[in-house]
């Protein structure tokens, strides 16, 4: 498999993986208010999961990347950075106001 073909499949994963922590951290919006739970329950560990598998799927990302182009490659990216910091923003607001005790 060449590179840039490894590049471009660990462009998208990032980009799943990103999107499905962001989703993961949205549906614990649906949990009532104010119910804190002792168990972490399955959205944390699948949270937590998508984020440990980004760390490796960006290092290939970055490995395989073409540098003679680093503008190419950092604009693939941004929207998953961008979905992170939303996803990472949500995460804060949900468990220091959603899910605390009113």
């Amino acid at each position: 498999m060449s590179a840039a073909k490894l590049n471009h499949i660990t462009a998208r994963l990032v980009l799943l993986l990103s999107l499905l922590a962001l989703g993961t951290v949205l549906l614990g919006f649906t949990e009532p208010r104010g119910t804190v739970e002792t168990d972490e329950g399955t959205l944390a560990h699948i949270f937590q999961r998508s984020i440990s598998a980004l760390v490796p799927s960006v290092l290939v990302f970055l490995f395989t990347a073409n540098w003679k182009k680093p503008g190419q490659s950092a604009r693939l990216l941004v929207f998953p950075v961008s979905v992170l910091v939303v996803a990472f923003s949500a995460l804060y607001c949900l468990e220091h106001f959603w899910l605390q005790s009113p």
